[in-house]
């Protein structure tokens, strides 16, 4: 079994990250207690653990769990971010990436199961980042379906507001489907800096 191309979904965040000033660099995000600095450090870490996950190389990069620190970024980020996505997109376009089992922050899951868990990570911290740094933002269909998907089924039943990364936060049926996923992530879709 395959899933989704991750590569559409990483080229956005790419665009995203790279339309960064060093001026936003401190500023809020909607992740308590992360500067948009350290929102993109924890994208380039995400990268690289999801990358090492999908190729079934387990070690260092897939046993940290993401709370260990708080993310950062080096000197080098604007080149090392585009090039870590591009080898995360790269890795989840083997079929046997989506087989087996793998780790990711420390945890072991299906490789089914951990690139719903990326494509969530890409779509959800897309949207953070652009709204952080005020841009347009809008997520690959594919991924956003993928990671709608994953949320809801991590949130059980979302009526009794529990989310995998905090309380649900409830939208009509009708909402459109982005902003239904943020909800799904505990994450207030009107959020602004």
């Amino acid at each position: 079994m395959t899933g989704v191309d991750l590569g559409p979904q990483t080229r956005i965040v790419a665009r995203l990250a790279g339309s960064v000033t060093d001026d936003q660099l401190a500023g809020a995000t909607p992740c308590p207690g992360l500067a948009v600095r350290n929102l993109l450090g924890h994208l380039l870490a995400l990268s690289v653990a999801f990358r090492d996950a999908a190729r079934k190389d387990l070690g260092v990069t897939t046993d940290t769990s993401p709370d260990a620190v708080v993310p950062d970024i080096g000197p080098g980020w604007r080149e090392e971010l585009p090039r870590a996505l591009d080898e995360l997109a790269g890795a989840w376009r083997e079929p046997a990436a989506w087989t087996g089992g793998t780790r990711a922050g420390g945890v072991d899951l299906p490789g089914v199961v951990a690139g719903a868990v990326v494509a969530d990570e890409l779509v959800i911290h897309g949207w953070d980042l652009a709204r952080a740094t005020g841009q347009d933002y809008t997520p690959d269909p594919a991924a956003l379906d993928a990671a709608h998907g994953f949320l809801l089924a991590a949130a059980g039943d979302p009526d009794r507001g529990n989310g995998p990364f905090g309380p649900v936060v409830p939208l009509p049926a009708d909402a459109p489907l982005l902003e239904r996923t943020v909800g799904l992530s505990g994450r207030e879709p009107g959020w602004r800096p």
